[in-house]
This record gives C-alpha cells, sequence and structure tokens, in this order.
C-alpha cells in the first residue's frame, strides 16, 4: 500500500481526533496566478485554524502523497516554473510512478481524503458536465467520486463554464445529495445565482453536520455536496459570466483546447476580461467556504465523539 506522509500539524490532530478540513491543490497550481496563489494557499489555512479545525492541503510532491504541507511545499505548487501536474482519479498512479509534482482535482483530493478518514473539505467550484457533452461526453471525474467517496464537499457550486443543468441531473440521478447553505437556488461560482432551484437547504452547519451524521451511519456511502454561495459584495453579475464563458468557449474550440486544459483556458480569459475581478472573487469564495466547511468539520467531530 501506498504509504502518504502527513506534517505535524495533521498527525497530531489524526492521533487526537480533532476536527480536519481537507484542502484540494489545483487551486494552487492552476486556479490562481502567482504570488496570490501562494498567498491564498496558506490564508485558507489560516482561516480553518481560526475556526477551531486543522488544514490538510493534500498533493503530491516528488511522487509522495502529502495530507498537510510544509512552507517548501507550496512554494513548489505555486511556482509557474515547477511543472505541477493536475490530478484526477486516473493521474495518481502515474504521477506516483514518475515521481513527480502533482496537484489534486476535487476527485483527487476526495480520494486521499477520504482514505485518511478525513469527512470534510473545501473547494472553489467543482467539474461536472461540460457543455456540448451531449456529443463530446465531457464529464468531469469529480461528479463520480461524489457518487462513491463520502466525503462532504463545501464548494460555490459547480465551475460556471459547465452546463449546470445537466451537472445537477447527474448528481441527481446517482442519488448524491445536494445542499444549499441558506439558500434553495444553487449557487454558480463567481454568482450567487443560477436559475435552478429545488435543492435542499439548511440554515446551519449544525443541520448540515446532523444530516451528514445520518446518512453515512445508515450506511449510505457517497459524497454530499454543500453549495455555500459567494457573498453578495464580491459576486460577478450572472448575465456578465456567461457572456465571457460564450466567449472563452469559443476560442477554446477554435485553438483545440479540450479535457483538462478547458477549464485553466476559460479562467484565464475572464481573469483577463473582468480586468481580475475574477481571481478575486474566486479567493473571496473559497474562503468562505473554508470557514463553512470548518464549522461543519467541528460538528461531524462533536457528534463523532458523543456517539
Amino acid at each position: 500500500m501506498t504509504e502518504i506522509m502527513y506534517n505535524k500539524e495533521v498527525l497530531d490532530a489524526v492521533q487526537d481526533k480533532k476536527p480536519i478540513v481537507a484542502l484540494e491543490s489545483t487551486i494552487i497550481s492552476h486556479g490562481l496566478p502567482f504570488p496570490k496563489n501562494y498567498e491564498t494557499a496558506v490564508s485558507l489555512e489560516t482561516e480553518i485554524r481560526e475556526q477551531g479545525a486543522i488544514p490538510a492541503t493534500i498533493a503530491i510532491i516528488n511522487g509522495q502523497i502529502k495530507v498537510g504541507l510544509e512552507k517548501e511545499d507550496l512554494e513548489i505548487l505555486s511556482d509557474p516554473a515547477s511543472k505541477v501536474e493536475k490530478i484526477s482519479r486516473r493521474d495518481i498512479p502515474s504521477i506516483l510512478q514518475t515521481k513527480g509534482h502533482g496537484a489534486t482535482t476535487v476527485a483527487a483530493t476526495m480520494i486521499i481524503a477520504a482514505r485518511m478518514g478525513i469527512k470534510v473539505f473545501a473547494t472553489g467550484g467543482i467539474g461536472g458536465v461540460h457543455q456540448g457533452a451531449e456529443t463530446s461526453f465531457d464529464i468531469s471525474a469529480d461528479l463520480q467520486e461524489l457518487v462513491k467517496t463520502s466525503v462532504c464537499v463545501v464548494c460555490a457550486g459547480p465551475k460556471a463554464i459547465l452546463d449546470l443543468k445537466l451537472t445537477m441531473e447527474y448528481l441527481e440521478t446517482n442519488g448524491v445529495p445536494v445542499i444549499g447553505y441558506q439558500t434553495q437556488e444553487l449557487p454558480a461560482f463567481w454568482s450567487r445565482t443560477s436559475g435552478i432551484y429545488g435543492i435542499q437547504s439548511f440554515q446551519t452547519a449544525t443541520d448540515i453536520a446532523a444530516f451528514l451524521n445520518i446518512k453515512w451511519q445508515f450506511p449510505l456511502e457517497g459524497g454530499v455536496l454543500v453549495t455555500n454561495p459567494i457573498s453578495v459584495s464580491e459576486e460577478l453579475p450572472e448575465k456578465q459570466v456567461k457572456h465571457w464563458i460564450k466567449e472563452a468557449l469559443q476560442q477554446a474550440k477554435s485553438k483545440n483546447i479540450i479535457g483538462k486544459d478547458i477549464t485553466p483556458f476559460v479562467l484565464d480569459y475572464i481573469n483577463m476580461a473582468s480586468e481580475g475581478k475574477s481571481v478575486n472573487s474566486n479567493i473571496s469564495l473559497v474562503k468562505n467556504n473554508s470557514k463553512l466547511a470548518s464549522e461543519i468539520a467541528i460538528e461531524v467531530y462533536k457528534k463523532f465523539k458523543d456517539a
């Protein structure tokens, strides 16, 4: 079995059974520009500690799976010259074999978090069914991981570049609960609104934690998606975002950009089109999700401790 390394903070938390929140590393290597990516990685961990939980950023460094990173690990991930690969489920064996650097996506982070018994994970947005998937069959591995891996993923909704209706249909068909934190409308990453209603709404982290415990103790295996709308002050207008996405996808098609390269391309395009506002919104929503994930993890831990 492949060995997984902890840093001391996470190791102590595992041994003492303290609440832990997993963080992905793709946002560091592929989601944000340098040096904001490094600064954000540090600030997310700080936010989780301030809420009373322990951060566990997950990545693969020199072919070694790490849960909880050191300063030098974050520097590698944030440096554009490091040639960090974007790692999903299928890529884990390859990056271990070549002893390279890998930034974990939602799917890969869930797999590693679940193996370590970490039940709550904060990210920006999940992957899903891409526009045009009826012919391309481009569906993110994140969705299948939510079907089978028992981790609560706290996000600001599916990434706005996706076909949100088909993404929700996929999750519903496969029995993945989608929860709205203080909302009944699915948030769309940079925007609070999507026009898609009907998700189950909870008002508190305590209620979400109770739901998680009931689901997993039943037992019903598989993940839970908690969608947490971006703050009003940081959101981008839904109509404007849709226009930028349409332009970006047209350019991606003309440049023959496909697969896992589409998302970084579109993010870069929208960053330029919004004059950097999308990056600031991204940072804000991930920090907001880390706060909520910490609150949920603490409540899950309380119920586990009292059981």
